[in-house]
């Protein structure tokens, strides 16, 4: 299965229950894109001592996920991304609702 997140909040327990879900479908040999809109943007900005997102979300890269950005987002907040959240395009976003064969948004 190809699974699509949309990750557009930077609610530290939302967030991580998505990336628990991503990581869950990467075991299970689905293929997983999340594209960050929004202030979803901001996911490397999450601190929580409850729900680490940042050290799920390097699982999920190491598993083979891959983590797109909204570059106009991006801009607007005065980033040129990283590693997690790397700038990426409206293409990008429409592909990955396009390809998916399950998309969650949150």
């Amino acid at each position: 299965m190809k699974l699509g997140m949309i990750i557009s909040q930077t609610d530290p327990e939302t967030v991580f229950n998505a990336l628990r879900l991503a990581l869950y479908s990467l075991e299970q040999g689905d293929q997983v894109r999340i594209f960050l809109s929004g202030r979803g943007v901001e996911i490397d900005d999450i601190e929580d001592a409850r729900f680490n997102v940042r050290e799920l979300a390097r699982k999920i890269l190491d598993a083979g996920g891959e983590f797109l950005a909204c570059g106009t987002c991006l801009k607007l907040r005065q980033s040129e991304g990283s590693e997690i959240c790397p700038l990426s395009t409206l293409k990008d976003h429409y592909e990955i609702v396009r390809d998916s064969d399950r998309l969650v948004t949150i």
